[in-house]
């Protein structure tokens, strides 16, 4: 028997809450990385647009929110060049590795008081970290688990459950330290967590057994220098392009979020026709491939929704909500917890229905159609506060409390479903890198938010989420009614 054999535990066999005990290392590293992800996001709008006398940048309200929807973009773009370098040179687990060094390193750039350019390298660092770390450890926890194993589903729930471990408490400790002590401090500690998931990893790799340790489509020694020539080539085409927009007077902040957003639309649609062309992608793969367009359109619009919780939501609750709760003024930045709580709540009790209902559970389609309809409910309801009391009073704090749990029900059903279906759709030639594109539906969400929140203000509050909360449940009906066809064309995955 193998090592990679060894990690997959047979149906009765008890690991990690029943699953392979390798589960957990990936488990708690992915923990502690979005521990200092969404402990950064926690205070990054405000250090955006807070006076530069408490300690911010200063920048006005509407491009600090498409800034944030950019760094988004930025972050999950990045994953294709992880997804490459792990099939093609590093492996999964040594990409990883080098990802969590690379995002420990941007958070204590930004630990440090360097104004832009320090939010540039920050910003450069855990871009290219998270695009290592966050689509290759995701493709480990599939290959832990044999193609027909009906755990799978519930495991990326668990999986998902420790995402959003760190996420609930982040909030807590990064942002309570950030916006009532210092904003640096914050960044400072997001480090620090990241660094303790590189402690967890590095000590608990053994029980990975083979899972992730070589390329899965490694560089033949002849494409190794045509690799280097196209680097260095593309490289320069960005400083010429860099050079020649500052020369014009155009190397703006508006520039760079129209040029993200476009990327951010064009760049999935560039690498999935790439992967239907390509020679090692099969006839039944191919059928796959197509099966998932749907899903993958479906997805991009429930994170438009989901994405605006760092950008809109967090402004809502910094400028539109009544701050006091049971007689206790909270931190703004405690409502970004309101998401992982949601998901803590919910994650063990979805990944229980699916194990429940086994072979009788609701088709990947049926389950992302309802994620669909419930994600844009939930702005929806967003425009209540408005309709019921206008623009100009506080809300009250329980309607976003009851948007972030309408919208986790339709994550449950969606997001940890998209995962286990982006593993078992997946070519093999581009294990890695499919989980890259899924990756893709966030950064296109991104990339579409840095326009959208542009529109958000008090004055188009209401038509505001109403209108978009409306389009993503419009897709959702859609998705309903292709479920039979996406469903035949998926080659017998379920």
């Amino acid at each position: 028997m193998s090592e990679l054999e060894l990690t997959k535990l047979p149906p009765g066999e008890r690991g990690f809450f029943g699953h392979p005990r390798s589960l957990a290392t990936l488990f708690f590293l992915e923990m502690w990385e979005r521990f200092s992800y969404y402990g950064m996001s926690a205070i990054l709008l405000y250090y955006l647009y807070d006076r530069t006398s408490a300690g911010g940048l200063g920048l006005d309200k509407p491009t600090a929110s498409a800034l944030v929807s950019v760094y988004g973009a930025l972050v999950y773009m990045s994953g294709i060049l992880g997804g490459w370098m792990a099939d093609r040179l590093l492996g999964m687990r040594r990409a990883v590795l080098v990802g969590g060094l690379l995002i420990m390193c941007g958070h204590l750039a930004l630990a440090v008081p360097g104004g832009l350019p320090a939010l540039l390298i920050s910003m450069v660092l855990i871009v290219l970290g998270t695009g290592l770390l966050k689509p290759n450890v995701s493709s480990m926890v599939g290959e832990l688990y044999e193609p027909a194993d009906n755990r799978r589903d519930a495991g990326f729930s668990l999986f998902y459950m420790g995402i959003n471990l760190g996420a609930f408490v982040a909030p807590y400790l990064v942002g309570t330290l950030g916006q009532q002590v210092d904003y640096h401090l914050g960044f400072g500690l997001a480090a620090v967590g990241m660094a303790a998931g590189l402690v967890v990893y590095t000590r608990g790799r053994t029980r990975l057994g083979q899972a992730g340790s070589a390329p899965t489509q490694p560089l033949r020694p002849g494409e190794q220098r045509q690799v280097v020539m196209r680097a260095t080539v593309g490289v320069a085409v960005v400083a010429v392009a860099v050079v020649a927009l500052a020369a014009l007077g155009s190397l703006t902040v508006e520039t760079l979020i129209n040029a993200v957003s476009a990327l951010a639309v064009l760049l999935p649609v560039a690498y999935l026709i790439m992967m239907l062309r390509s020679p090692h992608t099969d006839a039944v793969e191919r059928s796959r491939l197509i099966a998932y367009v749907p899903l993958f359109i479906g997805a991009v619009c429930y994170w438009v929704v989901n994405e605006q919780s760092g950008s809109v939501l967090a402004q809502f609750a910094d400028t539109r909500t009544d701050l006091e709760m049971f007689g206790i003024a909270v931190p703004s930045s405690w409502f970004q917890s309101l998401n992982p709580v949601a998901t803590l709540i919910l994650a063990p009790t979805f990944a229980w229905l699916w194990i429940k209902l086994g072979d009788r559970q609701p088709a990947t389609p049926r389950k992302f159609a309802t994620g669909l309809l419930l994600g844009g409910a939930s702005f929806v309801l967003m425009a209540g506060p408005g309709l019921l009391n206008g623009v100009d009073e506080a809300a009250s704090p329980w309607w976003l409390i009851a948007s972030y749990f309408i919208v986790i029900c339709g994550s449950m059903c969606l997001s940890p479903v998209g995962l286990s279906a982006t593993t078992k759709l997946a070519p093999r030639a581009f294990l890695a890198q499919m989980m890259s594109l899924w990756f893709l539906a966030s950064a296109a969400a991104g990339g579409i938010n840095a326009q959208l929140v542009q529109l958000y203000r008090p004055q188009t509050e209401i038509g505001y989420f109403a209108g978009v909360g409306a389009a993503v449940m419009g897709v959702g009906v859609v998705m309903h009614l292709l479920a039979p066809w996406v469903q035949r064309r998926m080659g017998g995955v379920k």
